[in-house]
């Protein structure tokens, strides 16, 4: 017989959660957010802007998810929407069953991700349940926040850097058993202690973005950033720019934080960034039609000069095809430019000329591994880095939360409360967090 999930809710919710949940049998049926594969064609012929994630994320009772050598079972307190979730909704670019069946073809452990539903999630916050054969470091009751790098590392290129392993995954897109759950599977390598200051919500916003941009810029599989770099942010109240302006800044940079409205800029002085682009009252637009327009890289190339009095070191790059030009451009002889997405498009122009006459680099950059997420969990835990998160929703409304991420609705990180019944709970450094709760309620200001 299974166990019941109020059961474990109860006991995570009793602060002293050990005890109760070792041994505690697990529910046969949980909640989760998933999409079907009988479904995968049904906004085909569509533009992708018009595809609705209401329609094609269920919420619903599902079998929980199983447990093999080290793996985890954690009860999810919170979880979070990321751009992924939507990709997956949308079945664009391509439909991630995909991913399950490629998975399921590699071995028999394998094979229980190829199901005809798909549960999402690539974040997620939470308490540890059961674990299987193999798992030594966690036990029950542990505290926990995930990241996403889901990796067996039996390949010899994987342990250098596990993100260049040939059966490298990201969790809850490339997998099942995702964080949109009330029991969510995870690899033991996966896990990393939840902050204690920090609520179940704001800890669950943390890992994808957040180990992201840390890769991007302090790593040195990335931009290797020193003191003194000038670095340039776009989209810099946004989830990753927010957490790039941090990293600059607690790293002895020097941010050029680009940004869209008046309100932004205030926010980015009020944290401590000097040097602010206002784009859309500067009217910048790097298009000419469907060529790219020179002129305009220029006149923003001068107008950074006039700000640090020199080109940037490092472009931190995600928007794409939209300002990837200017990107290249800007960034100064033997400069680096870090890219780790397209958001306005994956098919970029830029001008050669300036990349390899002026000895310039492109690093492209993918979540992180296991070392770097960790090394960015424990800035967070020790109230370096804080949480970007202006709204929540319950699971039930996943859906609405992935539409509001796809149409660039939303403020922030939308984060999602699974077992957490109300916001502000999993609390357990209140002294700490008494003395960030300035920045940590600034920061859910940031979109």
């Amino acid at each position: 017989m299974g166990g019941s999930i109020e059961a474990i809710r109860e006991a995570v919710l009793s602060g002293a959660p050990g005890d109760a949940l070792r041994g505690m049998a697990i529910p046969e049926t949980v909640r989760a957010a998933f999409i079907r594969k009988d479904e995968q064609e049904m906004f085909r012929g569509m533009d992708a802007t018009a595809k609705d994630p209401r329609k094609s994320i269920h919420v619903d009772e599902v079998p929980a998810p199983p447990l093999g050598p080290n793996e985890c079972l954690i009860a999810v307190m919170a979880s979070a929407i990321n751009y992924n979730t939507v990709w997956s909704s949308i079945f664009d670019p391509v439909p991630t069953f995909a991913f399950l069946e490629k998975l399921g073809r590699e071995s028999d452990l394998g094979s229980r991700h190829d199901l005809d539903y798909h549960i999402l999630g690539s974040d997620a916050s939470g308490v540890i349940v059961k674990t299987g054969p193999g798992v030594t470091r966690w036990k029950p009751g542990d505290e926990v926040t995930v990241h996403c790098n889901y990796v067996d590392m039996e390949a010899p290129t994987g342990h250098d850097d596990s993100m260049l392993d040939p059966n490298q995954r990201i969790w809850g897109f490339e997998s099942n058993f995702g964080g949109l759950a009330d029991i969510a599977m995870v690899k033991a390598n996966q896990l990393m202690p939840k902050p204690r200051h920090l609520t179940w919500e704001e800890a669950a916003c943390l890992g994808l973005v957040s180990s992201t941009a840390y890769r991007m810029l302090v790593s040195a599989n990335g931009a290797c950033m020193k003191q003194g770099d000038v670095v340039l942010i776009w989209g810099a109240t946004g989830g990753l720019g927010g957490f790039a302006c941090q990293y600059v800044l607690n790293g002895g940079g020097v941010p050029v934080a680009v940004v869209s409205s008046p309100e932004k800029c205030q926010l980015l002085q009020s944290i401590g960034v000097e040097h602010i682009i206002d784009r859309k009252a500067e009217g910048y637009n790097f298009w000419d039609d469907d060529d790219p327009d020179p002129k305009e890289w220029r006149r923003f190339g001068k107008q950074i000069r006039s700000l640090v009095g020199e080109d940037p070191d490092i472009v931190f790059e995600h928007p794409g095809r939209q300002t990837f030009g200017a990107s290249v451009f800007v960034a100064k002889r033997g400069g680096t430019i870090v890219t780790c997405a397209s958001t306005s498009g994956y098919m970029h122009t830029y001008d050669n000329r300036y990349l390899w006459m002026h000895l310039k680099r492109i690093i492209g950059s993918h979540f992180a591994n296991y070392k770097e997420a960790w090394e960015a969990n424990r800035l967070a835990g020790l109230g370096k880095i804080h949480p970007i998160l202006s709204d929540t929703y319950p699971l039930e409304e996943t859906g609405e939360a992935a539409y509001q991420v796809h149409q660039n609705l939303h403020t922030g990180k939308v984060g999602i409360r699974v077992l957490a019944p109300e916001d502000g709970l999993g609390v357990g450094d209140e002294e700490l967090r008494a003395r960030h709760l300035d920045k940590i309620e600034l920061f859910r200001r940031f979109d």
